[in-house]
């Protein structure tokens, strides 16, 4: 095919460093790519990096990836243009500008470079009128979503005129190399996402106003239950921002004017208001919520003015949260309270809605679902949904969407969904056993999966005794070891640790970290594989440290922070820090103790391989649905890894240890007790013979640390509170 050179495409220009453009560049550069970012001038070029910088949640994973990023003006830098395998269009959303653009650009533009527009309204088709054939069979637009960084869906819009080879060149390249789930949209006014999406925002917000609900509750019932994310409606519309909702609620009123059901889209009192005073959402500071302090307050719709948010008690949604999703919808429907009429009034017409835009804005159901699945984190589209509730409980006249893994077509036939095996979520792969908090999956080509089941894949001393017995007894040669829950692991069980100290059960507590060292050192005598993902904590880094290779979800939290609650990690962890980072010599050395003193935990995979959490030999997955395929693979090369053996360190070490706990200390960033958990480290560190010497003495420290009032009071405020306590 003529176009498989671009799956190897390393350069890329982004035009345009506004909020998008600015934010593609970070994705960008975040998973590797050489990135150059212009615009009018090098001043805006620059003004637009230093935003995506300072923004927040992040854009960049570290600072090293933000200065990896080339700025310029498109007058004077267009010559980058030349040698770029992609270019992004991302300037404002001007038609005449876009054009403009194009045809100054044209000219210089290799003939073999991807060329896409990042716009998200306009018509893409009407984008390449005038310019040559070369150019309009690869032009097609990419519409990523804010911010690019965390969104996974991208909807590529081909036109008319795009080479269908170039379509699927390009789809493979943004799944493989851009790390995005793709969904092929027509070009048709808000493609799917803002089209829909934008529509069921608005629709939300006019009935709470038609109903004077408040919004705190309007989010309680549209978040998880529905199956969507915390942010449910004015959240999402704060994040959004209320004046990017208008501007393409204006747009689509102007490009459907015959759509019956456009109306919906007509701004809603609260939202006019809002926006009147420049409460625009997150970016302006307030919304429809705005931080006071470490309070959220809330805009009362009905007077107009912010109050302290209120606590929703409707029954209904208490009593039916455990149920299957499509049904406890259905019985909450029924109910004759707020909620009921609520969901009458927003989520009835809102999927009646999309059965009436279904064929006009999408290819498939399918599609459609998967672009609210994956760009607005429901845990259904709304066809899945259709069908999970019962489309006669909606009087939507259809048939079932979905049935025996197959998707009934526009024409009213059932086809295949394609399917991909990069993509197979974990819990597809059959079961061989269940275990007490581990599943063994079958993930294919002589490859088990060792997969945690307790909440948030925390570990107890039943669960590694378990694991134990299993590693030694079975006969895998390679496995991966993962976890079934929202995160691979948040450590030990803290809980179990306090009540040892409460019965004065310290052979007890000795005995649960031998076990933890020991099915350690069992992972590390085998073909290995840590899939993490989430939170890599505690007890739960340090099996994962010990398998041959870590494969870490780039959004994954690492760490061992121990510390905040008065202890030292004493499941293998503090011995691996001082083994991994002998090399470094004393000055080396006494940096990781500060770190593990501070309970340092790296924000994502990348920050992590930084502070020494991740080796070269580790890999990140930057796509957020191809960890277990990934590991799979690794896991079928991987070989047990074998460490260097411990050099006792002589020299300064335990004094150069000391005096920088105690410049710490001085300034006011270590109190008293940290200090002396930096001595315990210090003493792990700096009189160790051997590895195993090294565990010994860092249970005996963990053990010392246990039974101290300081630690007491940490492990309880972090149980009752969920935070640090700073003593």
């Amino acid at each position: 095919m003529k176009y498989d050179h671009w799956l190897k495409a390393q350069k890329v220009c982004v035009i345009g460093a506004g909020t998008m453009g600015s934010g593609i560049a970070a994705h960008l550069a975040n998973i590797g790519f050489e990135v150059v970012l212009l615009d009018l001038s090098l001043e805006a070029a620059e003004a637009g990096l230093d935003r995506a910088r300072q923004a927040r949640p992040p854009h960049f994973f570290t600072h090293q990836k933000a200065d990896s990023i080339s700025v310029g003006s498109i007058n004077e830098n267009l010559g980058s243009i030349a040698d770029s395998d992609w270019v992004v269009e991302a300037i404002y959303e001007n038609l005449d500008a876009k054009r403009k653009l194009f045809a100054e650009i044209e000219p210089i533009l290799s003939p073999e470079a991807m060329i896409t527009t990042n716009t998200s309204g306009l018509e893409i088709g009407s984008l390449a009128d005038g310019l040559s054939p070369s150019f309009q069979e690869r032009f097609m637009g990419t519409h990523f979503f804010n911010p690019p960084r965390y969104l996974k869906l991208l909807e590529l819009i081909p036109t008319q005129t795009t080479d269908p080879e170039a379509v699927k060149a390009v789809s493979k390249f943004l799944e493989e190399r851009v790390a995005r789930r793709v969904v092929v949209a027509k070009d048709t006014p808000g493609f799917i996402a803002n089209r829909f999406g934008m529509w069921s925002m608005f629709n939300a917000t006019h009935v709470t106003e038609r109903l004077r609900l408040c919004i705190e509750d309007v989010d309680v019932i549209t978040g998880p239950f529905l199956g969507r994310p915390r942010s449910a409606s004015f959240r999402l519309n704060d994040i959004v921002g209320l004046d990017i909702m208008l501007d393409i609620a204006n747009h689509l009123r102007e490009r459907c004017p015959t759509d019956p059901f456009i109306g919906a889209l007509q701004a809603p009192k609260s939202l006019t208001t809002l926006i009147s005073k420049g409460w625009i959402g997150d970016k302006a500071g307030q919304g429809y919520y705005k931080k006071e302090g470490k309070e959220l307050v809330a805009f009362d719709l009905q007077t107009m003015a912010y109050r302290m948010r209120r606590e929703s008690g409707y029954k209904s949604l208490t009593e039916l949260k455990d149920k299957p999703l499509g049904e406890r919808i259905r019985l909450a429907m029924m109910e004759r309270d707020e909620v009921g009429e609520f969901l009458r009034l927003y989520l009835v017409p809102t999927l009646r809605y999309a059965a009436y835009l279904k064929q006009e804005i999408s290819h498939s159901v399918a599609d459609f679902d998967h672009v609210m699945m994956w760009g607005f984190g429901w845990e259904k589209g709304p066809f899945g949904l259709i069908d999970a509730i019962g489309a006669e409980h909606l009087g939507i006249e259809e048939e079932p969407f979905y049935k025996d893994g197959m998707a009934r077509s526009f024409e009213g036939k059932y086809v295949s969904i394609p399917k991909s095996s990069e993509y197979k979520p974990l819990t597809e792969y059959k079961v061989l056993e269940s275990m007490e908090g581990f599943n063994v999956r079958d993930l294919g080509d002589k490859v088990h999966a060792i997969c945690l089941t307790t909440k948030m894949g925390t570990l107890n001393p039943a669960l590694v005794i378990a694991l134990n017995e299993f590693v030694e007894s079975s006969k895998l040669k390679r496995f991966v070891f993962t976890s079934e829950a929202r995160s691979f692991s948040a450590g030990y069980d803290l809980r179990f640790f306090a009540d040892r100290v409460a019965d004065d059960d310290f052979a007890g507590m000795e005995e649960a970290l031998k076990q933890l060292q020991s099915l350690a050192t069992k992972f590390s005598e085998r073909a290995s594989v840590a899939a993490i993902f989430g939170h890599c904590l505690g007890g739960g880094y340090e099996l994962a440290a010990r398998c041959s290779i870590i494969a870490a979800l780039a959004e994954t939290q690492i760490g061992l922070p121990e510390s905040k609650v008065g202890l030292i990690p004493a499941g293998g962890g503090t011995a691996l820090m001082r083994l991994r980072n002998q090399a470094t010599g004393a000055k080396g050395l006494s940096e990781v103790v500060l770190r593990l003193t501070s309970g340092v935990v790296a924000t994502n995979a990348d920050e992590a391989r930084l502070l020494g959490y991740l080796r070269p030999t580790d890999v990140v997955v930057y796509h957020p649905d191809r960890l277990i395929h990934d590991a799979k693979h690794l896991a079928l090369k991987a070989e047990p890894r074998v460490e260097e053996e411990l050099v006792p360190m002589a020299g300064p070490l335990s004094g150069m240890i000391d005096t920088l706990l105690s410049q710490r200390r001085q300034r006011g960033e270590f109190t008293e007790y940290d200090e002396q958990i930096g001595l315990k480290l210090k003493t792990v560190f700096s009189k160790a013979s051997s590895f195993d010497d090294a565990l010994e003495r860092e249970r005996q420290m963990f053990l010392d640390l246990a039974g101290r009032q300081m630690t007491i009071l940490r492990i309880k405020h972090m149980l009752d509170n969920g935070k640090a306590l700073k003593n």
